[in-house]
């Protein structure tokens, strides 16, 4: 079983196939030859796990995130968050954070955000003084704030896997995406002051009316959205759906920044990235399932209490892991095949699944701008053409912030959960 399992997704990764064609082989293989199970299971696991209400949020919430891109929210968010922070040393870093964390709450999704609002930015960072590695290492580590902050993808992913609640986990991800916003933007601070970074921004009480009167639209998504939920009046999957009907309504009818024609091609392009996501989904809960009915997480679980390991160590051996795995695996492969494996786990350590779910978003989300497969090093490489070398070193206070940030999430759980509880 361990070649099948094991031995055989590893060669065929370095073989350089795509995530899905990995899972679904080895999943194949070891139910047809190893284990002996009927072959119908695979079509049986492949439709049943996308046949989940929760995973409806998933196309809704890429395809409502990419309308407000293309409709020119990006352009709106940073002008406003420009306008609170002028006069501030650093204040064109500060507002590539804060830009990242508020445009994530409308995307959910990591790489459109350094995309959308590093795109727009990353020149203005290198006119403005700012030296090449630290522009690119930021604007590529701010974009996985986006992972975290409410609606994640990878959230929505986790809540299906582990059979854990989205609103919940939504509401757990706030403080921990605050905190490391917090912290980056206190980095980049010291930066600027560091290499006395003039701006040349001023403050002014017109600008934020001006900013807030244009943009007033775009910041009214995540208010309507996320409140929505949190209010209880309506769910992750219902918000998901409102959000599509707000965005357009926005970008077609109010902002006008995008047409019919425009709409129909952002249509398409989001169904393209549905279905790469759902087919990932799908070869994934295959191969969760098989190894549960093989009975791997019962072995982990034995394993671990033989070692007599205490709660924070094994919290302290899953950051590994998944520090790790986030470094070569993309987050929706590694939430969908992880999460049914390390549930029982963390259960049986006492770890709150949804505490938990935070903390592996957070480490899969350091995965995204981790050499050397982060998904979002790519995103910035290829739109800015930055050597690798130098976006490396650019990255690694970044890393080392969000490590940080990543043991304070673990081992503080009422920072996660104190949210949870009240609402």
């Amino acid at each position: 079983m361990i070649w099948a399992m094991v031995l055989l997704p590893v060669l065929l990764l370095v073989m350089g196939m795509p995530i899905f064609t990995v899972l679904m082989a080895a999943g194949s293989v070891t139910l047809i030859w190893v284990m002996d199970l009927p072959i119908e299971m695979i079509q049986t696991e492949l439709f049943g796990s996308v046949d989940n209400y929760n995973l409806i949020a998933v196309p809704f919430f890429i395809w409502a995130g990419a309308i407000m891109t293309a409709g020119g929210i990006s352009k709106r968010l940073v002008d406003w968050v420009l306008s609170l922070l002028g006069g501030l040393r650093g204040s064109l870093g500060l507002t590539t954070v804060g830009a990242c964390t508020i445009f994530g709450a409308i995307s959910g999704s990591s790489p459109a955000t350094v995309a959308a609002i590093g795109g727009m930015i990353y020149p203005s960072l290198r006119a403005r003084g700012y030296p090449e590695h630290f522009a690119s290492g930021l604007v590529t580590s701010s974009g996985a704030i986006a992972g975290i902050i409410p609606p994640s993808i990878g959230m929505i992913l986790y809540g299906v896997a582990a059979e854990e609640s989205v609103r919940n986990l939504f509401i757990g991800g706030i403080l921990p995406g605050l905190l490391i916003a917090a912290m980056m933007g206190a980095y980049v601070y010291f930066v600027a002051r560091r290499l006395n970074i003039q701006e040349g921004g001023t403050f002014a009480v017109r600008n934020i009316v001006t900013t807030t009167r244009q943009g007033a639209w775009a910041l009214g998504m995540p208010l309507i959205i996320l409140g929505g939920i949190y209010s209880g009046i309506f769910s992750p999957t219902e918000a998901a759906g409102v959000s599509c009907l707000y965005s357009i309504i926005v970008a077609l009818f109010i902002y006008r920044d995008v047409d019919a024609r425009g709409l129909w091609k952002v249509t398409i392009e989001s169904a393209y990235l549905t279905a790469q996501i759902l087919v990932i989904v799908g070869a994934a809960m295959l191969f969760s399932r098989l190894l549960t009915i093989a009975g791997v997480p019962q072995m982990i679980v034995e394993w671990l209490k033989a070692m007599n390991m205490a709660p924070w160590m094994v919290m302290a051996a899953i950051n590994i892991l998944l520090l790790v795995v986030g470094c070569f695996l993309d987050p929706i492969s590694a939430i969908l095949v992880l999460s049914p494996l390390l549930k029982p786990v963390i259960v049986a350590a006492g770890i709150d699944p949804v505490h938990f779910g935070v903390v592996l978003t957070v480490n899969l989300m350091i995965g995204m701008f981790t050499p050397p497969f982060g998904l979002n090093i790519f995103v910035t490489q290829a739109m800015f053409k930055v050597p690798l070398g130098t976006l490396y070193r650019g990255l690694v206070p970044f890393i080392i912030i969000n490590l940080i940030g990543l043991v304070i999430i673990s081992y503080w759980p009422d920072l996660t959960m104190v949210l949870v509880r009240a609402l």
